[in-house]
């Protein structure tokens, strides 16, 4: 099992970091190690003093495929859950500025919050305009909308069944919309897809 995430794939994301647009999907890989299930807490890792939330629609994939058209994309997914792609901030600047890999900063221990997985006809949006959001402490930080997305759930799914081969249970977090910041001990996150809530956990450490 893999879990490949896409990183930015929303325009008011990628200048609230000062990052450039890429023409291609920017793409990373967390070991299965980042899972973090079951609305368990988030303990805060001491390597970090500013690890910060990303919300993201995750899709699970149910069969298995490589060089996948796009327009067949779509064969390969039926269901799908909210995630947060946990990011060492302060640990993820250093590496870039050194122009060094920083899969530190993105697959630590429990990094990667996944909810319950729902059929995507759960829903009354589609998967492609399908809104979403995090909360903390009660107070709206993101929300955002699969339309917003520079490339769509099945151009990611064509474009990375190109280089990394799928297999049933892999997981794709597709990116994160503006609104990413710190968490920190006792905070509260509660994410929602359309109304229904998908995660609500604790941060402890």
């Amino acid at each position: 099992m893999k879990i490949i995430c896409i990183g930015r794939n929303y325009s008011e994301h990628i200048r609230e970091l000062n990052n450039e647009t890429p023409e291609e999907p920017v793409i990373f890989i967390k070991p299965d190690t980042a899972l973090l299930r079951n609305n368990n807490p988030f303990y805060i890792p001491d390597f970090s003093k500013d690890v910060h939330h990303e919300v993201e629609i995750v899709v699970k994939i149910n069969k298995p495929g490589r060089a996948i058209p796009v327009p067949f994309a779509k064969d390969y997914y039926t269901h799908i859950s909210l995630g947060i792609d946990f990011t060492a901030r302060d640990l993820q600047s250093q590496l870039k500025a050194k122009g060094l890999p920083w899969e530190k900063a993105k697959g630590f221990d429990h990094s990667a919050a996944i909810g319950e997985f729902f059929p995507i006809t759960d829903f009354s949006s589609t998967l492609h305009q399908l809104p979403f959001s995090l909360h903390k402490n009660n107070v709206l930080v993101q929300s955002g909308n699969t339309h917003q997305m520079i490339h769509s759930v099945d151009e990611i799914i064509a474009y990375v069944s190109n280089f990394f081969s799928l297999r049933i249970g892999d997981y794709i977090f597709t990116g994160t919309p503006a609104g990413v910041g710190p968490v920190n001990h006792g905070d509260i996150l509660q994410g929602n897809i359309e109304d229904k809530e998908i995660l609500n956990f604790r941060i402890l450490g």
